[in-house]
């Protein structure tokens, strides 16, 4: 069994397999999980929107530095407990990769056309074509390129402008009161005082030690629940999407960190009001939730920027 602190022969993951061990890391810190604490694939999988191999790849890298380990029956378990994962998942938590960060300033900047060609993204970047396809199939799954005829690509709608940034607040200010007050709303207790756990740890502190990944994971994992409370898929299906999409803006936003402060004490008061069944001031709250976070959002400089990253 590896120590607590031994990375220096971890195994190499690609880029999508980075991430997602990233995001089991935001998942499991943000939970504040504790040794013994089961894992599963699937339950992983399903909150990522990712297959099960990247899942089971980044778990064996997890299990390889030491903060979980594998039991051959029944998978994964915390050997760590979460709050002392800091030190061995530094490294993994440090940076992204380089190429995925060039590719989306470059598309946010609008220096990449709708459709390119492989061959011009490896003269571009000075990559093999092995190195490129991990990252476009990161950029993939996340939802904002496809692949179309032979070896070429066509990027899809993604918030890359101010104008672009504030329609989504506005569809999401459309969409998520609605479903705090449709028929089939119906709030799960347990789920309830987890959300309440996450977000008063971001309140409590959080705002300024948690990693961007972890901020902005604790955020869509607070409006996707609710959302899917509203038992309507087509307004959870729209939240997710849209979370999908203003990721790579959020992660250039985390430097805004007494917004976080101030986004998830507005999230408690309306766990408030959903706790004291109120929906219609829980509906009330999030369109003043949404509405402060869009012209809070828009006033901030360089966003759209390189140098903002």
């Amino acid at each position: 069994m590896p120590s607590v602190n031994d990375t220096a022969t971890a195994p190499e993951l690609t880029s999508l397999q980075q991430r997602v061990a990233r995001e089991i890391v935001a998942l499991v810190r943000r939970d504040n999980r504790v040794t013994g604490d089961h894992l599963t694939e699937v339950h992983i999988a399903q909150h990522i929107g990712t297959s099960r191999s990247p899942v089971q790849s980044a778990l064996r890298h997890l299990a390889h530095l030491g903060v979980l380990q594998q039991d051959a029956n029944r998978g994964y378990f915390l050997r760590v407990d979460a709050k002392h994962w800091d030190g061995p998942v530094a490294s993994l938590l440090s940076s992204d990769d380089p190429l995925y960060l060039r590719i989306a300033e470059d598309r946010q900047s609008k220096e990449l056309p709708d459709e390119v060609t492989e061959a011009e993204l490896m003269r571009r970047y000075g990559v093999a074509r092995s190195t490129l396809r991990k990252v476009l199939s990161r950029i993939s799954e996340e939802g904002w390129i496809e692949q179309s005829m032979g070896h070429g690509w066509r990027f899809l709608a993604m918030i890359d402008s101010p104008d672009a940034y504030e329609e989504s607040y506005l569809f999401r200010q459309f969409i998520e009161p609605g479903g705090l007050i449709g028929p089939s709303f119906m709030p799960v207790a347990h789920e309830l005082k987890q959300l309440r756990n996450e977000q008063q740890r971001i309140v409590d502190g959080g705002y300024q030690t948690m990693t961007p990944i972890e901020l902005f994971e604790a955020n869509s994992h607070f409006h996707e629940t609710l959302a899917e409370w509203s038992n309507n898929r087509f307004v959870l299906q729209s939240v997710r999407r849209i979370n999908q999409l203003r990721r790579l803006v959020e992660y250039r936003q985390a430097s805004r960190r007494g917004a976080r402060h101030t986004q998830a004490s507005e999230h408690l008061e309306i766990l408030d009001a959903i706790e004291k069944q109120d929906f219609v001031l829980a509906a009330s709250l999030m369109r003043s939730h949404l509405d402060g976070a869009r012209r809070g959002k828009l006033r901030g400089t360089g966003v759209f920027s390189p140098s903002s990253s």
